[in-house]
């Protein structure tokens, strides 16, 4: 496929844009479409996976039949097998007359499901089976029926990090990956934002009979620098939004960082992942307080760990004895009493290397290096309760939501999920 195929398929689906990422991904979807290989369209939210979709069907020899688009994740857990796979009358309470799933109306067409990685277990093994035989059975039936139809899955979710979470079928995932297609986020799009930004406010000018507005150059280049963690569904709201509300049709960096969240047009650097909170006018003191209290507990324990390993090390070299006398201070919370002061040239031999009986004689007290591990295990303990008293903090603010609590705490949801099996901690 050529240059001008692409760009043909982007005017006929109205796909704005330029970029190495998204032209491969309109190249893929163009060339599997004739075929009927199952496609898994990735991507975050907002990013356009849908329009990937109908370029597959209606590039394909099934673009006469039906195209029917499933949002997995807003259709409730026990009536999706229903909407899916139709059901009989009297098959559970209001299912007054029998009904038509959708892979038995779409027979001859292409389903397109979104959000998969939220789709149920039991319906993922439903699933499986039409892929891999074209069969599927109606909720309170008994008689298996056939459908010929083409499945096109999309998520924004790692749904190999869902397979490994048991949240999702590992031969589904398989099944379903027969040939993927990556659609990029705004951000890794370059100069597409400043098109996609110009064409949504001439809509918008066209929409409310005003003229469009315009971006100086320094907000051109704020523009490109934001993240957009909403993507294309973000920008058109930002370029609406000041459509319809500023008077001056100029727009400048000033007046741009306004409809920015947090007036922030570059959000690359490290900070607190907490969520404002309008109320208060300000961050939610949960987060910062207790993130910080984490990172100030975890840099101590390394601090101690550190300090055990070289004093472990020193003691056990021959010129051990002179290091810890150059450095008295470094050690003098190990538990080796006699070390804040200054050694004489008599003490030139290493305390902890004289045999008992002259240490006895010489009357020198000094804690056993067993104490030093005591006291090191006492401290990880207590920074284990820390840990486990903070998770706990966001499981209950979150509602016991694994991914919202993981994010309050900075961490992954699978580094969250160990913890939680680590510390014994039931949801």
């Amino acid at each position: 496929m050529n240059f001008t195929d692409v760009q043909n398929i982007k005017q006929r689906f109205e796909i704005i844009g330029n970029s190495p990422l998204l032209n491969h991904a309109i190249q893929v979807a163009a060339q599997v479409a004739p075929t009927d290989m199952t496609v898994l369209i990735t991507g975050e939210s907002g990013s356009g996976k849908e329009s990937f979709s109908k370029i597959i069907h209606n590039l394909s020899n099934r673009k006469h039949g039906q195209f029917i688009a499933i949002n997995c994740g807003a259709i409730p857990e026990g009536t999706i097998d229903s909407e899916l796979f139709g059901h009989e009358k009297g098959s559970f309470t209001g299912a007054t007359d029998a009904r038509k799933g959708y892979f038995e109306v779409t027979n001859g067409g292409t389903i397109f499901l979104d959000e998969i990685g939220e789709m149920p277990l039991g319906t993922q093994a439903r699933l499986l089976r039409v892929l891999e035989n074209g069969e599927f059975i109606k909720v309170g039936s008994s008689k298996v029926q056939k459908t010929d139809v083409r499945v096109v899955a999309a998520t924004n979710v790692n749904l190999i990090e869902a397979v490994s979470r048991g949240k999702f079928r590992e031969d589904l995932y398989y099944r379903l990956n027969t040939v993927p297609i990556y659609v990029p986020p705004l951000r890794e799009r370059g100069t597409d934002i400043e098109l996609l930004f110009r064409k949504f406010a001439n809509d918008f000018a066209e929409k409310y009979h005003v003229r469009a507005i315009r971006l100086s150059e320094e907000a051109k280049a704020i523009l490109l620098a934001y993240r957009f963690p909403g993507n294309i569904r973000q920008l058109k709201n930002i370029a609406e939004q000041i459509s319809v509300l500023e008077t001056e049709r100029d727009v400048n960096a000033d007046t741009l960082r306004r409809y920015l969240p947090n007036n922030s047009p570059q959000q690359t650097l490290p900070a607190f992942l907490g969520n404002n909170n309008a109320s208060t006018g300000g961050t939610d003191p949960f987060l910062e307080r207790d993130l910080l209290y984490k990172v100030l507990f975890d840099m101590k324990k390394d601090m101690a760990e550190l300090k055990q390993l070289v004093f472990e090390v020193l003691q056990n070299e021959n010129y051990g004895s002179e290091m810890i006398k150059s450095h008295p201070n470094l050690f003098d919370n190990l538990g080796v009493t006699g070390m804040n002061r200054p050694l004489s040239t008599d003490e030139a031999q290493p305390l902890l290397l004289q045999p008992a009986s002259v240490r006895e004689e010489e009357n020198i007290t000094y804690d056993k290096v067993e104490d030093v591990t005591h006291e090191a295990d006492d401290e990880s303990l207590s920074l284990e309760q820390k840990e486990k008293e903070l998770i706990l903090k966001a499981l209950k603010k979150n509602g016991n939501k694994r991914k919202y609590a993981a994010l309050d705490l900075g961490i992954s949801e699978r580094t969250l999920y160990r913890k939680l099996k680590e510390y014994g901690i039931e949801e």
